[in-house]
């Protein structure tokens, strides 16, 4: 008779054997299993982001302090899927001395008042994020050479108020030309103007504006907006160009976003630079945004009939009924045909993806 004969005889045979005596294959790094716990970096500092570069992190600790510094940091892994970006309020971690050839280590990332993004073109729905934490936007635009685009101008203001930024303008170059009808498109927006011309450029006024505030400069290559960064922050030294006489288009001379401290009689501010750029997509703007930034008229509209566009032909529009009967008087029309453009500059974009 085998074994195979009693089966009483087999469970003999393994009753002195359970679970516990199976054999686990050792790990063949010999290191702990991974966690999905992270730690808590208690002890990081917080710091301002002030530049990028082939991923490296230019952060200021120990702001307007004794102990202020700027140290070079890299990203932990746990934030590979993170954009960091100038402006950005980061923790950090490692050796923050600054001192030369250390490295901090960014642990995460506070929690952001503002983002200003813009994408591709308009039926992109990736968002390339700009900046952060910024709370005003200056658009730099040249009366002539290159001549100013009223559009591109209008795709900077809707970005602007969909971040829940306060936007300013600067025109450049007005000892070339006449800015009163470039401006006259812009009437009836909430928008401080400064002119400036080649003798002439009101740096103290400008000066003025930025302290208290971080703001960021955007504006069409050429336009001379390298130049006012330097004259506002004299050891920016950002570089500039000209404008090519053959396709009327300035070169680009920044190439990467930055922020400066500006100091001025008044107080400090941040100035953030960012390269100059031709086109301006707002695949990723929430057109509520925009009737938001105008608070009269949002409040009218709220007794528009649900979808209503708010446009020139939307019918039924309680905007467009509160400007026929008066309600709004002269400078409320004229606040709602800037609404009126900006909205139809986002309604636009499927037709024409790369601005005008």
């Amino acid at each position: 008779m085998s074994w195979l004969d009693d089966p009483d005889d087999l469970d003999d045979d393994f009753e002195d054997f359970d679970e516990s005596s199976i054999r686990s294959r050792p790990n063949p790094k010999g290191n702990r299993p991974r966690t999905k716990r992270r730690p808590a970096h208690e002890d990081a500092e917080i710091g301002r982001v002030l530049g990028v570069d082939r991923g490296r992190y230019a952060v200021l600790l120990g702001e307007d302090t004794a102990d202020e510094r700027t140290i070079t940091s890299t990203r932990a892994r746990e934030l590979r899927k993170t954009p960091i970006v100038t402006g950005d309020r980061a923790r950090v971690v490692g050796d923050t001395s600054g001192a030369e050839g250390t490295l901090g280590r960014i642990v995460g990332i506070v929690e952001r008042s503002s983002l200003l993004r813009r994408s591709a073109d308009d039926t992109d729905q990736v968002e390339r994020v700009i900046v952060a934490n910024a709370d005003q936007m200056l658009v730099v635009v040249a009366a002539a050479d290159p001549e100013p685009r009223e559009r591109l101008v209008d795709r900077y203001l809707v970005a602007a108020l969909d971040a829940g930024i306060r936007p300013l303008l600067v025109v450049t170059k007005t000892d070339l030309a006449d800015p009163t009808a470039f401006l006259a498109h812009f009437e009836g927006l909430d928008l401080r103007v400064f002119t400036s011309a080649r003798d002439v450029m009101p740096v103290d006024e400008i000066g003025a504006a930025l302290v208290g505030h971080s703001t960021v400069f955007v504006g069409h290559s050429g336009v001379g907006k390298s130049t006012l960064v330097n004259a506002l922050v004299p050891s920016a030294g950002r570089a500039t160009g000209h404008v090519n006489q053959v396709t009327g288009r300035g070169r680009h001379t920044s190439s990467s976003t930055v922020s400066l401290r500006y100091r001025g009689d008044g107080g400090s501010g941040w100035v953030i630079d960012t390269p100059g750029v031709r086109s301006f997509g707002l695949g990723h703007v929430d057109p509520a945004n925009i009737l938001a930034a105008f608070t009269e008229l949002a409040e009218i509209a709220k007794r528009c009939p649900r979808g209503c566009t708010h446009l020139a032909d939307a019918p039924d529009c309680a905007l467009i009924e509160a400007a026929e009967s008066g309600e709004l008087g002269e400078t409320g029309r004229a606040r709602l045909d800037s609404l009126q453009r900006l909205l139809q500059t986002f309604a636009d974009k499927a037709e024409h993806p790369f601005g005008r």
